[in-house]
């Protein structure tokens, strides 16, 4: 690792970043390998999507639309929101830099919840703001350990719902609690990145409560259940205060033409997203109760993945044994988790793989202790 400059040095905060570190992607030697580290949607994009995307072929001299109307007006009709309050980004990632940009810096607090989306630490640290962690309760977002972590330096509260890596959720009443409790100076911010693979009826991600108060926030993505993870695709809907904030910071052309196609057309095929829901559903369903008959516990999530408890004396060897046929994995030692594998579920081949692999290590590991 490079050492500093003695005199060439980045603002405060930058150093004491620790890079993002994504999914891993092979698996070498392995044959037939299925990557299931990322939370990537296995069945795809629309293929309306990848029709609109192809489109843009011949226009790629020009400039894309750099007010995303089209987009905006996509997502307003199909979530029943004003266009006006919507802001897109290169994923929901950039919409929570542009908001650390804009709201937090030297002195300033951003809040997060224990086992929190590793962003939310390192945008606060990149602006200059001091990240704070707040416990959880049995991995579940906590809000009084939230409201009792405020103080007059708060200015963010991230709350992912449902959370990553752990899937755990919170309703809408606590959602609107945590925002009725923050410091008046600050915003709370709901990440609703995988909001579309919730099946309880009436959930809106937090629309409701945007729309009701002046200071929360939600964000989505493209990324996951669109399944648009390369074209680096976000939104955010928010007050009409916050949203002309962002649109000062936010670059001129900050998503490009082909993205911006298909991100319309993913959004308009209302029969994708329900197929896609459902299929998680019903595979995440039933690769949690196969994981548990074995003695694997699983969190109970809402998402497009599951964490499962290996325990912190065999998880390294249970990695191994899925990498080594193939399966890629997710272990979240950075989350604070060290005990646990983040599984994405896949298709019925992909889960059904996990299971058999998994009862595979198991009798392996069982033999081994008996020897």
């Amino acid at each position: 690792m490079p050492q500093p400059h003695p005199t060439i040095r980045p603002q405060p905060g930058i150093l004491g970043i620790s890079p993002y570190v994504g999914g891993e992607t092979k698996a070498p030697g392995a044959n037939r390998p299925l990557k299931l580290s990322s939370n990537e949607n296995p069945y795809g994009p629309s293929p309306r999507a990848i029709e609109a995307y192809s489109a843009e072929a011949e226009r790629l001299a020009l400039y894309p639309d750099s007010g995303h109307e089209m987009l905006r007006r996509a997502i307003a009709q199909t979530n029943g929101m004003d266009p006006a309050r919507i802001i897109c980004g290169a994923g929901s990632d950039e919409v929570i830099a542009f908001l650390c940009q804009a709201y937090a810096g030297p002195g300033d607090e951003v809040l997060h919840t224990r086992h929190g989306f590793a962003i939310y630490r390192i945008d606060a640290q990149a602006n200059g703001a001091t990240p704070i962690e707040a416990p959880e309760r049995e991995l579940t977002t906590d809000v009084d350990a939230l409201l009792a972590a405020c103080t007059e330096r708060t200015k963010l509260v991230f709350i992912a719902n449902p959370n990553n890596p752990t899937g755990t959720m919170i309703g809408p009443a606590d959602c609107a609690r945590l925002a009725a409790g923050i410091p008046e100076g600050a915003l709370l911010v709901l990440d609703g990145a995988y909001a579309e693979y919730v099946r309880t009826p009436g959930f809106d991600a937090g629309k409701a409560l945007v729309e009701s108060r002046d200071n929360v926030v939600m964000t989505r993505t493209f990324s996951k259940i669109h399944g648009l993870a390369a074209l680096r695709l976000g939104w955010g809907y928010m007050p009409d205060h916050v949203a002309d904030v962002l649109g000062r910071v936010r670059g001129p052309f900050n998503l490009t033409s082909p993205a911006l196609a298909a991100g319309i057309a993913a959004m308009e095929d209302h029969g994708w997203v329900e197929r896609c829901a459902i299929l998680n559903e019903v595979w995440r369903d039933w690769l949690g109760k196969r994981l548990g008959e074995m003695g694997v516990r699983t969190v109970p999530g809402h998402a497009n993945f599951l964490l499962a408890e290996f325990g912190q004396d065999r998880v390294a060897a249970a990695d191994a044994f899925f990498k080594a046929r193939g399966l890629i994995l997710r272990r979240v030692d950075s989350y604070k988790l060290p005990g646990f594998i983040r599984i994405t579920v896949g298709d019925e081949d992909g889960c059904r793989r996990v299971a058999e692999t998994t009862e595979a290590f198991l009798a392996q590991a069982k033999h081994a202790g008996a020897a």
